[in-house]
């Protein structure tokens, strides 16, 4: 990705409910879920939806497909990581040990283990 896209999905996602849409759209994995079901399940109005999904698309973070009737909404998996490596490109200058545990192992990305609410 070049910078000005990154720019453009960091600003996507720098709303929350964008962001809500977006780990929604990453837990249902590839398959994705009907523009329905997302409203529902984050209580938006249709209209509201259409909006930050159009910024999402815009972002190159969302894909939709047809499905009869229904618009099936999924996660850009491949420019997620694209963007996660554009921010991790020079992790630790290389120096893996100065990263702590759990940070980064080479180029890849290793997620911390979920924290704990305060």
């Amino acid at each position: 990705m070049e910078k000005k896209d990154i720019l453009v999905a960091l600003a996507a996602l720098a709303q929350e409910t964008r962001l809500d849409i977006f780990r929604l759209l990453v837990q249902a994995g590839p398959s994705g879920l009907p523009a329905g079901q997302l409203g529902e399940r984050l209580g938006l109005p249709s209209a509201t939806l259409s909006f930050h999904l159009k910024e999402l698309r815009l972002a190159g973070l969302v894909s939709f497909q047809r499905e009869s009737r229904s618009l099936i909404y999924s996660a850009e998996f491949a420019n997620m990581n694209a963007l996660l490596a554009y921010l991790t490109e020079n992790c630790c200058q290389g120096a893996l040990a100065a990263c702590g545990p759990g940070f980064c192992d080479g180029n890849q990305l290793v997620p911390l283990p979920a924290r704990s609410p305060a």
